[in-house]
């Protein structure tokens, strides 16, 4: 079905408000074309380009993209230099796009582990769009979803021997907000690309009622049409939250 009739198809009225988006399948689409697994991060920060695009145009307020894990780490250096370069080359060239669309940008992660020149890049691009509220880019980029409730753990635990917090105070909405993601709000629809149907220490506690779609294809060939059939899929669904 073409991108028009799946559009179609879509009630604007009750779209999600937070798509997340583990971005999977770079690498092994790479492998297929014969190419180096970097050839595959490259296309793949085309699709990331579309799907900003397409999911501003029909109204998501948030977007936020698995950019960087914690695990990635764990790859060759060369391939995570390179991974690196490619975020910080290409935060500075959407940039101009991001003001004069209005989309503001964001970053959740244990960032200050990034390379120092990526560092800067990421704040002048949240400072000079801090003030945009038409959509927000949320990159997740060294995050992991037990580092942050880690974090989120030991920050609350200094809370309570520094600041005199009380522990019969802490609740879910209190530990929330120690989260990376705070203030934002938990993801409506999680989308993962290129098979695999896990999710990967991400947004462990924020994903307890987010609806999930895996789909079959890799990263680079995510089309628009898939993003809009993954909403259609999120439409179809009776959310109940552990309600009848």
């Amino acid at each position: 079905m073409n991108e028009e009739k799946l559009l179609s198809q879509i009630d604007k009225n009750t779209l999600p408000m937070h798509i997340a988006i583990i971005m999977d399948g770079n690498g092994r689409w790479a492998k297929t074309h014969k190419k180096a697994r970097v050839y595959g991060h490259i296309k793949g920060v085309k699709t990331v380009e579309t799907i900003v695009e397409v999911a501003k145009n029909i109204g998501i307020r948030i977007l936020t993209i698995f950019a960087f894990s914690t695990e990635n780490w764990q790859r060759p250096k060369d391939e995570v230099d390179f991974l690196l370069d490619l975020i910080c080359q290409n935060t500075k060239r959407y940039l101009p796009n991001f003001m004069k669309n209005k989309i503001r940008f964001k970053t959740i992660g244990k960032t200050e582990d990034l390379p120092y020149r990526l560092i800067n890049t990421l704040r002048d691009a949240q400072r000079k769009t801090e003030k945009y509220d038409e959509m927000i880019l949320n990159l997740a980029i060294n995050y992991g979803g037990r580092l942050d409730i880690l974090n989120a753990t030991q920050n609350i635990a200094k809370q309570i021997k520094n600041e005199g917090m009380n522990i019969k105070d802490i609740d879910e909405k209190t530990f929330s907000k120690y989260l990376y993601t705070d203030p934002l709000p938990d993801p409506d629809l999680l989308i993962r690309t290129g098979k695999e149907k896990r999710i990967s220490n991400f947004f462990l506690w924020q994903l307890s009622y987010t609806e999930l779609h895996f789909s079959s294809k890799m990263w680079p060939n995510f089309s628009a049409a898939d993003f809009y059939q993954a909403i259609i899929d999120f439409q179809r669904r009776k959310r109940r939250f552990g309600r009848l």
